[in-house]
């Protein structure tokens, strides 16, 4: 297996900028996973008819927040972009500082002044520094005055090529990169899969007798970084933060007993949940970290079926829907979605794998 295997031609028309109008009105690509590949187009709001009743839905309820600020350095006045990336104590984070080079140990960054400043206390990692913040308000207020949403670079290249402007958000993106059901946790990228929903489609798989699941996964930065070795292998897999609570270890073994299908909504409900099914306990309540990089050949022990996004090339993610659906359909799957005009990435359209 190489990672050349795992690339594809795309145009660039095809990367979507901005979300669908309605969430629930984003285009649904229906790929079985075994048998003829015969290929259905939806709408995702078409989904309730894709599940079955004792089916369950697991969803990622981990929030975005907003972690990126934009700085000066002190004596400088050089723009530094901050990405927060972990939470080492109060107002002590990992970030990726960029340019990295302007952001040493020692030095100040001022955010706004006089209310949000910072110093760089240490290297840790490529482009990454410990940052320790001084601010008088509490950690959520100044994130909500100063951070902005974390929107992918792809997402950002692509807006200011269109638009000449150099914006790090639209007013719409602090409500369209979150999903309606998110809830606690510090996530700095979406949980994508999951943007798609409602609560009036939540509503309708409820009343058709589909349970739902949450659980949290913090999605890191690392999502969206290609494999650059040829060797799959050989890639430092990124590590995230998962909580897997009593109701919805429950409901998961309970979806089984009864022969129901547990639906991953996202590619970060199959890491969560694929980690715990490898615990000789099996699935239970559990809390961790998960570095599981899900390869073709992988044995799925927790998933049935998967709603996720299309990915990038070259990609982990890719790679994991590879594995659940098989390589070749799905880049069969995907070539056709380009034919179609379908859009691409975080706020793109959908896939359901099944």
């Amino acid at each position: 297996m190489r990672t050349s295997d795992f690339d594809y031609a795309l145009p660039e028309a095809l990367v979507a900028r901005r979300p669908a109008e309605r969430r629930d009105e984003s285009r649904l690509l229906v790929l079985p996973r075994y048998g003829p590949l015969e290929l259905g187009h939806r709408v995702f709001h078409d989904l309730p008819g894709l599940l079955r009743r004792g089916d369950l839905l697991v969803l990622n309820q981990s929030r975005v927040i907003p972690a990126r600020l934009i700085a000066r350095r002190a004596g400088t006045g050089a723009t530094i972009e901050i990405l927060l990336l972990e939470e080492r104590e109060p107002f002590r984070w990992v970030a990726l500082a960029r340019p990295g080079k302007k952001a040493k140990p020692g030095d100040r960054l001022v955010v706004a002044p006089c209310q949000l400043e910072a110093e760089v206390e240490a290297f840790a990692g490529k482009g990454e520094r410990v940052i320790r913040f001084h601010t008088a308000l509490s950690w959520d207020e100044a994130l909500a005055t100063w951070g902005h949403t974390p929107l992918p670079p792809y997402i950002l290249k692509a807006r200011r090529r269109d638009t000449g402007k150099t914006e790090w958000e639209e007013p719409s993106d602090r409500d369209r990169y979150q999903t309606v059901y998110a809830a606690a946790g510090a996530s700095v990228a979406a949980p994508t899969a999951g943007l798609h929903f409602t609560p009036e489609l939540l509503t309708q798989c409820d009343a058709a007798g589909i349970g739902v699941a949450r659980i949290e996964l913090d999605v890191g930065a690392g999502t969206f970084l290609p494999v650059e070795s040829e060797n799959p292998a050989e890639h430092p897999m990124h590590a995230e933060r998962f909580r897997l609570g009593a109701e919805a270890a429950a409901a998961i073994a309970q979806t089984k007993a009864a022969g129901g299908r547990v639906v991953a909504v996202g590619t970060t409900v199959v890491r969560a949940l694929e980690t715990v099914a490898r615990e000789p306990e099996g699935i239970r309540p559990c809390a961790g970290a998960t570095n599981l990089f899900i390869l073709p050949g992988f044995e799925f022990r927790a998933v049935d079926a998967l709603i996720t996004n299309f990915h990038l090339p070259r990609s982990t993610l890719l790679m994991l829907a590879a594995a659940f659906a098989g390589r070749e359909r799905l880049l069969a799957a995907y070539e056709e979605a380009v034919r179609r005009g379908y859009r691409f990435y975080s706020y793109g359209d959908a896939m359901w794998i099944g």
